[in-house]
């Protein structure tokens, strides 16, 4: 008989190996915990410098939620690399998402489009401060669903190619980027901010939508690569260190294009086969 390891001679008895890894195994799943709270983070700043209203923290909540992407694409490929994956990293990384994707930048957008426009002119703005509220929830309402959608049906079948949907980051990467690109100054037309709504809308549908996006997760970055495609690589990296604002909107923006237009491709593609 044996308590509490030690066997009835008085000699220690070797615990099981999964008990005496099992502070290790704790300590290895903080790490992309860690990305994800820096992604929650990023988030919740975002929406503390939407809140001061001024130019220069409209472009910080912008950049913010540009740094919660880098930390949100960190964390499930560490969690993978480091075989750690689990069900609570999935759950809280989508907890995270719905801050840093959908609230963040639903405020962010409203701040800068709408409420800037609507507070000098107040009585004549009523009706798109209220559209500004609808269409901002409808941003927030299809980040969550979207979520909500990959958590049970995970990518598109065959693969780790495409994303059913727009993914919720790429999304708040292009209303994040279109406030980068002014610099943070607000939306001073009338006309200007209901296209800025459009584009909201837009982008919630594409969220929602199982138009297909490439997702990246494929590319070989273990592999050997051409010497072209290094230095493709350091003059992208180049070009977003010296041109950041004009070269992140281009990227978000052919990014959300992309899933359209090739879903207008595969269309015609399948129409031109023969019966």
């Amino acid at each position: 008989m044996e308590l509490n390891g030690v066997n009835p001679i008085g000699q220690e008895h070797e615990l099981p190996r999964p008990f005496r890894n099992s502070r290790l195994r704790r300590g290895v799943y903080i790490l992309p915990s860690a990305f994800t709270v820096a992604n929650m983070l990023c988030g919740y700043y975002a929406i503390l410098a939407t809140l001061e209203g001024r130019i220069q923290d409209f472009e910080h909540a912008a950049a913010a939620i540009g740094l919660a992407y880098v930390f949100d694409s960190m964390d499930g490929r560490i969690a993978r690399w480091m075989g750690t994956e689990s069900d609570f990293g999935r759950e809280f990384d989508s907890l995270a998402d719905i801050v840093s994707f959908g609230l963040a930048p639903a405020s962010l957008a409203y701040a800068w489009g709408i409420r800037a426009l609507a507070a000098p002119n107040a009585p004549e703005a009523l009706h798109l401060t209220q559209l500004g509220w609808l269409v901002g929830f409808i941003f927030v309402a299809s980040c969550a669903w979207r979520l909500a959608r990959f958590n049970i049906q995970g990518m598109a079948p065959g693969g780790n190619k495409y994303f059913v949907g727009m993914p919720t980051p790429a999304a708040a990467g292009m209303l994040a980027a279109t406030v980068y690109y002014f610099h943070g100054v607000p939306i001073q037309d009338i006309r200007v901010s209901l296209l800025w709504l459009a584009l909201m809308v837009a982008l919630s549908v594409l969220m929602s939508s199982t138009l297909r996006f490439f997702s990246f997760k494929d590319i070989p970055w273990t592999r050997k690569q051409p010497s072209l495609a290094v230095i493709f690589l350091g003059v992208l990296l180049a070009s977003l260190v010296y041109f950041s604002h004009i070269m992140l909107f281009i990227i978000t923006a052919c990014y959300t294009l992309h899933g359209p237009i090739m879903q207008v491709f595969r269309h015609f593609r399948l129409r031109s086969r023969p019966a």
